[in-house]
């Protein structure tokens, strides 16, 4: 890693991770819960966006750690805080990407019909693992490919849908508002607003893997802001230009998270063709997406090996994490199983319990990111890039709360926040256990060396008795003389 990984090549990975399924389909179910307004919680997630990962910056530009912000938890609160990060955030992810692998699965079966689902989904899992294998610089390069050709296809769909908006498509009437001119802006009001902000989230979710990745930079200090600029101008850019193309062109009704709105909103005005490569977007999308989650996952559980927080046959050596590779691999696998039951039911479910893990790592980055500047102030001279620091931080965190505590406000999403909160609460225990018996093992090899290094001088006596008849007897002479007197 002499060169190391470019500011484009760092964003293409994080703008891989972040494009996936979950905008593919997933905003239609944010589309339900807000309805129009929606446009709003794109924007008001762009912002957030932007301030914890301007956020993420400074501590990575001032400390560059494979383990990033779980790292950074671990240094500002603790060893605890470092354990349940980090668990939480791997599983999140774990259980994000079986969703991403069940959508695939589904797709996929249409164009194979006589290949099961399971076996479907456990071929592009083992596919995306062994590429992960290959190291962070073959594997951006084909991350890049795959993430330009998602770019490319929701800048077409915007394409397509302002010549539809504006009658200017071949053999399509204008389109003009559609179906806006028919739905109520806020038909849920602010709660409306609220209950889709975790769905909304969750398409931008990913964009933490620049603080992963950006160990395998030559010059974070350079590679990491601008990296961080490129990932913000396009994602929200492009997220917000398909939902506002996408709103005159389909009644917010008709959409489904079993088909992607983009490909619905095409053919309801007669580009039926998009049906078909949209579906080879969407796979490679969520392909792409998977690849880059496993190249943070591997790295993730590979510094929580490091310091002792999961089992050290993870560790491996090398810049390249093999084994937290092979076992986030497996542990997908296990998570698809799960996805596969009732793909249409447990979709919701991995979403949103995926989604809160993911959210209660946003509020530990900004968290951790306040006691850091109280400490240490600016990562160097005029690197302070968080702008409205700490009103912006704490703006930040409120809003993120009240994102998890509107979750039980749409369907399916309190059994999601149920399991994430589980999650917090399991890996605690299992750390103060863990932690409880550490302390008892070290108390008794006290206790063990302290008896030994008390009997060691007599143990010297006996030998020394043993060994000599003559100091024996000495020493016999002197205990009947100190009777004596």
């Amino acid at each position: 890693m002499e060169k190391g990984l470019s500011a484009w090549q760092l964003a293409m990975m994080a703008l891989g991770t972040v494009v996936g399924g979950s905008f593919f389909l997933g905003v239609s179910l944010a589309v339900h819960t807000a309805g129009p307004s929606v446009i709003l919680s794109y924007i008001v997630g762009g912002m957030l966006v932007y301030i914890i990962l301007y956020a993420l910056s400074e501590m990575t530009i001032a400390d560059p750690e494979p383990g990033s912000f779980r790292t950074y938890a671990e240094k500002a609160f603790g060893s605890g805080a470092g354990f349940v990060v980090g668990w939480v955030y791997w599983t999140g992810l774990v259980l994000a990407m079986s969703s991403e692998a069940t959508a695939a699965s589904i797709l996929l079966s249409d164009w194979f019909p006589a290949v099961s689902l399971p076996l479907i989904g456990s071929i592009i899992i083992i596919g995306v693992t062994l590429i992960n294998l290959l190291g962070a610089d073959r594997l951006s390069k084909l991350e890049s490919g795959l993430a330009a050709v998602k770019l490319l296809a929701i800048a077409g769909f915007v394409i397509l849908g302002v010549l539809l908006i504006i009658g200017l498509m071949p053999g399509s009437p204008r389109v003009g508002a559609g179906a806006l001119t028919g739905e109520p802006w806020f038909p849920a009001g602010l709660g409306g607003i609220a209950g889709s902000m975790l769905i909304v989230m969750f398409t931008y979710a990913g964009f933490e893997v620049i603080g992963l990745a950006a160990s395998e930079t030559s010059d974070p200090h350079k590679t990491v802001p601008r990296a961080i600029t490129i990932t913000i101008l396009t994602l929200v850019g492009l997220y917000i230009a398909a939902i506002t193309v996408m709103l005159p062109l389909l009644p917010t009704a008709g959409l489904t998270e079993d088909v992607s709105p983009l490909v619905l909103a095409l053919a309801a005005h007669g580009v039926g063709w998009a049906g078909n490569v949209m579906g080879i977007v969407l796979v490679t999308a969520i392909l792409s997406t998977m690849l880059a989650a496993m190249f943070g996952l591997g790295r993730m559980i590979r510094s929580l090996a490091e310091e002792g927080h999961a089992p050290s046959w993870i560790k491996g050596k090398g810049d390249v994490p093999f084994r937290g590779i092979l076992f986030s691999g497996a542990a997908m696998l296990a998570a698809l199983g799960l996805g596969l039951l009732l793909p249409k039911q447990v979709y919701v479910f991995l979403v949103s319990s995926g989604g809160f893990a993911l959210l209660f790592t946003y509020i530990v980055i900004v968290v951790t990111h306040l006691k850091f500047r109280k400490k240490y102030g600016c990562p160097e001279k005029g690197e302070c890039r968080l702008p409205g620091y700490p009103y912006s931080s704490w703006i930040v965190i409120a809003s993120l709360i009240a994102v998890i505590a509107s979750m039980p406000l749409v369907p399916g999403q309190g059994a999601g926040l149920a399991a994430g909160l589980s999650l917090i609460v399991l890996y605690s225990a299992i750390y103060w256990v863990a932690k409880s018996r550490r302390l008892r093992l070290e108390m008794a090899e006290r206790r063990t060396r302290y008896r030994m290094e008390s009997l060691r001088p007599y143990a010297h006596v006996e030998a020394a008795k043993e060994l000599s008849p003559d100091l024996k007897q000495n020493m016999e002479q002197n205990d009947e003389s100190k009777r004596n007197k």
